[in-house]
């Protein structure tokens, strides 16, 4: 069965990269996150920390990027129970995550 990846970005062509990635490994996107089996979240996206414990809480894989520079939130996002990882790194984290979850 495909998993679904929900991709919460507000830049397209990152957007468009992710989901390269996704399809690439027979995975499918999804604009529910509800019905998602992994979540890919921003970790500048206000609230973050409590929707990654709900998802997580869920038995949702989370993926949580950002950038190099913003250890703080990247710290924040992997306490709350996320894989968290610079952006430079989500792409490849995300293949490894479809094939393990």
């Amino acid at each position: 069965m495909a998993k679904r990846v929900f991709l919460d970005t507000s830049d397209l062509l990152f957007r468009s990269k992710l989901a390269g990635a996704v399809a690439a490994a027979g995975g499918d996107v999804t604009r529910d996150e509800a019905a998602c089996d992994i979540a890919v979240v921003d970790v500048e996206t206000p609230g973050v920390s409590a929707r990654i414990r709900a998802l997580a809480g869920r038995g949702v894989g989370v993926l949580a990027y950002g950038s190099h520079v913003r250890a703080d939130l990247l710290r924040a996002a992997r306490d709350a129970g996320a894989l968290s990882v610079p952006n430079s790194m989500v792409e490849e984290k995300l293949r490894n995550l479809l094939q393990t979850v």
